[in-house]
């Protein structure tokens, strides 16, 4: 008990002292008659403020200090059943203030989890922190730096003039207590929030509000200038070009310019201490130019015009398109594709892989301004280009590199029929070849139905090597041309040149009248009869072969080759009229091949039934009737051998063919056709001199 008085006491002997002093200066005021002159009327100066003397506080408990809470600020604490327990000790060994005990206290409740917060004018709320905010807290309307710094426990509403509340209020998370453990409330359509904490957080977060709720412009000028040759938006773009990368870094984050074309300015947003700078750049820029556009012609030796068109406007529309995509400046504005005459039913051209590459790899890092235009001349097979002079550059170069001539290859076609026995299962293995990947390297057996030219006993073999000079690809299979006894027959040797990429096709066969619609009309004024009409189309009916060739710079050559092989089976009857029966035999392939190398395709077999009688005597039906007949079945097969030869463009690429005239009856005639040379057409003549005027 003696231990919670001493600070009562500590209390009453400043009180006692000046009680003592006024009663001993009382008399000697009441012995004083002398009246004392008039003075006029001081305004009372604010009563002194208690003073604590000392307050010491040894592991006190929390009712302890509550007691003198209450005591000292004169309001009724109201207090829940139970608190966090906590033991307090305190040390104030100097006179202070009551209202700073006061705070001292506070804050040393609040700092044990225990919260204050007023109530009216006569009441106090006491609550655990985690509780506070809960149990209504007071509402500070004003700002919070008038307030001594404290944990008592209030809440305010701070709104936000440039700063978003989304943003800020999670980045104000670490300075709140964790006692507390409740996040402001956001209210995002008045742009605030409300926080309960101490009057201390509270007065950190005003003064945090008060340093960023700024205008970010606030250091930021505006400038504008007049361009008088340039184009904004062109030096704008001139101006992102120049300053990215590394240079980017050193212009201010905020900075930023933006073209006005209605105008011809450019506007600039930023640091005062910048405009020097932007000063130089866009004088050095907005200079006096030359036309920057002409146009050209460039006449094309080998390509086609038309797709040499369509490549460069797909090539120009695609980059544009990439740039736009990636939002990223340069120093030419983005071009549209330029607007060419679109050709009937325009066809996608066939671009060599090569070639597309090519100009992949050449336009990479290139632009093309928005002033290019590009339209083919089909007549003349050109191209006219108009744009800058970088333009014309570009696209001359990617034309030099298009207009190439592409590889030729010359494609030897052997199509053998072979009748097959019971004893061979496919023409190949009739004719005695051997035949690895579809390419012929020698013989398996002596066939009976060719003597391989060129071929060793042993098998050894110059096929995979073959150049295919001077010897053509009948006589190097040894194939006849005629039927033998072994009924294999050629029944075709073809040759066609074609180029890289571009499809070849071969027919061998018969084109036969086929009805495909009959149409009736009245005859007579009674309608009693018709007269009918046909339309009649032509139908091919044989063999086509349609090689497409893709030449190696190695000079090898991959074929995709389509077989298509039609017979006529028979005839039936439609409407009355005989209409044939078509069978039909299709393969396709894919094979690849050396310079001169001999592929075989097979497998297109079809099964065949003859029938046969021998008359007896001259007279026809008697003989007929009486003579032997006799049924027969058999099986055919067509062999398809090409060789690929890639041509040189020189005098071997002439060897064959002349070869083949030398063995003509009219050798001597054509070869001095082919010889003759006219002669040099003779100079023009001069044209006279201009005589001088008299």
């Amino acid at each position: 008990m003696k231990r919670h008085l001493t600070p009562m006491i500590r209390l009453l002997r400043p009180a006692a002292i000046l009680l003592s002093a006024l009663a001993l200066l009382a008399p000697l005021r009441a012995q004083d008659a002398t009246p004392l002159p008039a003075t006029p009327a001081v305004t009372a100066a604010p009563p002194a403020e208690e003073m604590i003397s000392t307050l010491v506080l040894r592991n006190e408990s929390v009712d302890m200090v509550l007691d003198l809470y209450e005591r000292w600020s004169g309001r009724i604490l109201l207090r829940p059943p139970t608190l966090p327990a906590a033991t307090f000790t305190l040390n104030l060994d100097k006179p202070l203030p009551k209202s700073e005990v006061l705070r001292a206290l506070e804050t040393l409740l609040n700092r044990n989890g225990i919260g204050l917060a007023p109530l009216g004018e006569r009441f106090t709320l006491v609550s655990a922190l985690n509780l506070i905010r809960a149990d209504a807290p007071e509402l500070i309307d004003g700002s919070t730096l008038s307030l001594p710094p404290s944990g008592r426990i209030a809440a305010k509403i701070f709104k936000l003039s440039f700063l978003r509340v989304a943003e800020f209020s999670p980045q104000i998370a670490p300075i709140l207590s964790p006692a507390i453990a409740t996040p402001p409330a956001i209210f995002e359509k008045t742009n605030s929030f409300l926080v309960v904490e101490s009057i201390a957080n509270l007065q950190r977060i005003e003064r945090l509000i008060a340093e960023l709720d700024r205008p970010a412009s606030g250091s930021l000028a505006v400038k504008s200038y007049d361009l008088k040759y340039a184009k904004a938006s062109d030096l704008a773009n001139k101006l992102r070009t120049l300053l990215a990368g590394p240079l980017a870094a050193q212009i201010g984050s905020a900075t930023t310019y933006q073209p006005d074309d209605r105008t011809n300015q450019l506007l600039l947003i930023s640091d005062p201490r910048e405009q020097p700078f932007f000063d130089s750049l866009v004088a050095r820029l907005d200079t006096r130019a030359d036309p920057t556009t002409r146009s050209e012609v460039i006449f094309l030796k080998h390509a086609d015009a038309v797709k040499v068109e369509a490549l460069l406007a797909k090539l120009v529309s695609g980059q544009n398109s990439a740039a736009q995509t990636s939002g990223s400046g340069s120093a030419r504005a983005p071009a549209k594709a330029p607007a060419a005459p679109t050709p009937p039913n325009p066809a996608t051209p066939a671009v060599p892989a090569a070639a597309a590459a090519l100009v992949n790899s050449a336009a990479a890092s290139e632009e093309f301004s928005s002033l290019l235009t590009i339209v083919s001349d089909e007549r003349s097979n050109a191209i006219v280009v108009a744009g800058t002079p970088d333009d014309i550059r570009l696209v001359v170069s990617l034309v030099n590199r298009l207009d190439v001539l592409l590889a030729q290859v010359r494609i030897e076609v052997v199509i053998a029929e072979v009748t097959l026995n019971d004893n061979a299962s496919s023409g190949v293995d009739a004719l005695g070849l051997r035949v690895e990947n579809n390419k012929l390297t020698g013989f398996s057996a002596s066939g009976p139905g060719a003597s391989i030219g060129g071929i060793g006993t042993d098998g050894a073999s110059g096929f995979a090597q073959s150049t295919g000079y001077g010897q053509n690809l009948t006589a190097a299979i040894g194939l006849s041309t005629t039927p033998r006894k072994d009924r294999s027959s050629i029944l075709s040797v073809p040759t066609i040149v074609t180029t890289h990429n571009k499809e070849a096709e071969i027919f061998v066969g018969e084109t036969r009248p086929v009805i495909s619609g009959t149409q009736s009309t009245p005859s007579g004024a009674s309608g009693g009869s018709f007269n009918t009409s046909s339309t009649v189309t032509q139908q091919k009916i044989g063999i086509r072969l349609k090689v497409l060739p893709l030449i190696g710079s190695s000079g090898t050559v991959q074929l995709k080759i389509d077989q298509q092989v039609e017979d006529v089976l028979g005839t039936v009857k439609i409407d009355g009229n005989d209409q044939p029966r078509i069978g039909s035999r299709t393969t396709t392939s894919f094979v690849s091949a050396a310079n001169g190398e001999i592929i075989v395709l097979g497998g297109l077999q079809r099964n065949t039934e003859s029938k046969s009688s021998s008359r007896l005597g001259p007279i026809p039906i008697l003989g007929d009737l009486f003579g032997s007949r006799s049924r027969a079945k058999g099986r055919t097969e067509l062999i398809f051998f090409l060789r690929p030869i890639v041509l040189t463009n020189t005098a071997l690429d002439n060897v064959e063919a002349l070869k083949r005239i030398d063995d003509t009856p009219q050798a001597k005639k054509v070869r001095e056709v082919l010889d003759h040379r006219p002669a040099a057409l003779p100079p023009l003549p001069e044209s006279p001199a201009a005589e001088p005027a008299p």
